[in-house]
């Protein structure tokens, strides 16, 4: 093409670039750096140079400048044309790779496919499904999908300190997973940290709950839905805090496993409160803060942004209602199992 292109002056025609276009492809399928091809093509191009027609036969300065500036123009646009087919090659394998990856997180996260498969897979992203692993969600005020700036940021980040490690990240129904061995917990760690604090100009999660560490795949279940449980249940609980670990807020499902018993308790110890004015919400209020200020009235009346005489009309009011009061140990475990089981069941917006 050199050769025609220096005699004649002609641009490149359409099936030579179509042609580059394929080179460039092919190359990127078999795992060539378009930098490496640019070399080679312009090294090529040194090479031919002082035996090319066009230039070898000029017989002037002109001739020779306007022979260089066609023959420099044609490789400009072949390497162009080399250069889209390499992006174009490599733009589909790293669409085929997200659609794979998606498709093994989804399998892995629902438990799905034959174990000895998943495994099989698994090894591709970096997971070794025979140990031991710990699953953490972070849920943001944004929807996390795979180019969210955040979810890129984390990425690099986690890559860059701690390369190859048994760790896969990704994101599910909006929210960001962390998958990883048990073993490495600064791993984990420091993913809880970036998801909390991921950088100037990035939004930080809301949320962010661990599950517990279980092994095999199946374990990889297990902690994913512990951790998407500590999550529903601080939202339904209004819970503070970003971190959360489903390790310390195992007594809730204890507390939902007989959802009959639950509602019967609340609306037994804490149905009287709906006779007060104002309703029952003041009132559990108030029970919840108490327990929260480890029952010291005055940082409890701080908290609730009351008097302390007002705080003990309240603690007085629920005595008399309800026939409970926080003074006695006894009394006070069943008004907070009470108001804990009202919060997981929505008392008293709903009805039981």
């Amino acid at each position: 093409m050199l050769a025609e292109v220096s005699r004649t002056g002609r641009p490149p025609r359409r099936d030579e670039l179509d042609a580059f276009r394929e080179f460039g492809e092919c190359a990127a399928e078999r795992g060539w750096p378009l930098r490496d091809l640019v070399a080679l093509c312009l090294g090529r191009t040194r090479e031919l140079w002082g035996s090319l027609p066009g230039v070898a036969h000029a017989r002037t300065a002109a001739e020779c400048a306007r022979t260089g500036d066609a023959v420099l123009g044609a490789v400009e646009s072949a390497l162009s044309a080399l250069g889209k087919g390499h992006e174009r090659a490599q733009r589909l394998a790293v669409r085929q790779e997200e659609g794979e990856r998606r498709e093994f997180v989804d399998d892995l996260l629902y438990g799905r496919s034959d174990m000895g498969r998943l495994a099989e897979r698994a090894q591709r992203f970096g997971l070794r499904l025979a140990g031991v692993h710990t699953v953490a969600v972070a849920l943001g005020a944004e929807k996390y999908d795979d180019v969210h700036r955040t979810v890129r940021r984390i990425e690099g980040d986690l890559l860059g300190r701690f390369g190859p490690r048994d760790v896969l990240l990704s994101t599910k129904e909006g929210r960001l997973v962390c998958i990883a061995a048990s073993s490495d917990r600064d791993v984990l760690e420091h993913f809880v940290r970036l998801a909390e604090s991921p950088g100037a100009g990035l939004p930080a999660a809301q949320r962010i709950a661990v599950g517990r560490e279980h092994a095999g795949a199946g374990g990889i279940v297990r902690s994913y839905e512990e951790a998407l449980g500590a999550l529903e249940l601080a939202d339904r609980l209004a819970l503070d805090g970003v971190r959360l670990n489903a390790s310390e807020l195992l007594v809730f499902p204890v507390l939902l496993r007989d959802r009959g018993a639950m509602a019967d308790l609340v609306t037994t110890v804490l149905g009287p409160l709906t006779k007060a004015r104002g309703g029952a919400e003041p009132l559990l209020e108030t029970l919840t803060v108490c327990a929260a200020a480890g029952y010291v009235n005055a940082e409890a009346a701080r908290r609730l942004g009351l008097s302390v005489r007002t705080l003990s009309y309240r603690l007085e009011r629920i005595r008399t209602l309800t026939g409970y009061t926080p003074n006695d140990p006894l009394q006070r475990f069943t008004l907070e199992a009470a108001v804990m089981g009202a919060r997981l069941l929505g008392w008293p917006e709903k009805e039981l």
